[in-house]
């Protein structure tokens, strides 16, 4: 389980921070306000930039720890910066390359509880992944990075998949 999930999300953690420094550049290029890209959303009932991302790590921290059975590190949810975002971004990495790969033997079919809207939802860990993890991490990172494309910030698909 370790092998198929951990360097996935760290991957993947990477290329939104290479996404968002990118999109720093550009924001500051073009003399933008950065606090009101931040808070942007693409619909008023859709959370906003900072909250996409900061819900970016706390799948990825909450997939890691409830799959190798460690407790899941609480972030303060208080960044108001991109500076901030990016060092939220790298306390996830290194949670996760702080996890031991011999704690996610089991995973695939120990019980992994979460919630979901707001009742205690107990699931296999193979299960958690493929169907909650995975939809949830992309859904959230993909609107971050939908965010940032409609105010016309040149990132493309490459970008997205760490490429850019």
């Amino acid at each position: 389980m370790y092998a198929n999930t951990i360097p996935v999300i760290i991957d993947n953690l990477n290329a939104l921070s290479k996404f968002l420094k990118k999109a720093e550049g550009i924001v500051e290029a073009k003399k933008f306000d950065k606090s009101v890209i931040l808070g942007l959303r693409l619909y008023p009932d859709m959370l906003n930039f900072t909250k996409q991302v900061q819900l970016v790590t706390d799948f990825a921290k909450g997939c890691g720890a409830r799959l190798s059975g460690t407790a899941i590190p609480s972030y303060a949810d208080e960044e108001k910066t991109f500076e901030e975002l990016q060092a939220r971004i790298a306390k996830t990495i290194e949670f996760l390359k702080s996890l031991d790969e011999k704690s996610f033997a089991g995973a695939a079919t120990r019980d992994v509880t979460m919630k979901i809207g707001g009742k205690d939802v107990t699931m296999p860990g193979q299960t958690y992944f493929n169907s909650a993890f995975l939809p949830n991490f992309f859904f959230h990172m993909a609107t971050a990075y939908n965010i940032l494309r409609s105010i016309g910030i040149e990132l493309g698909k490459g970008d997205f998949l760490g490429r850019g």
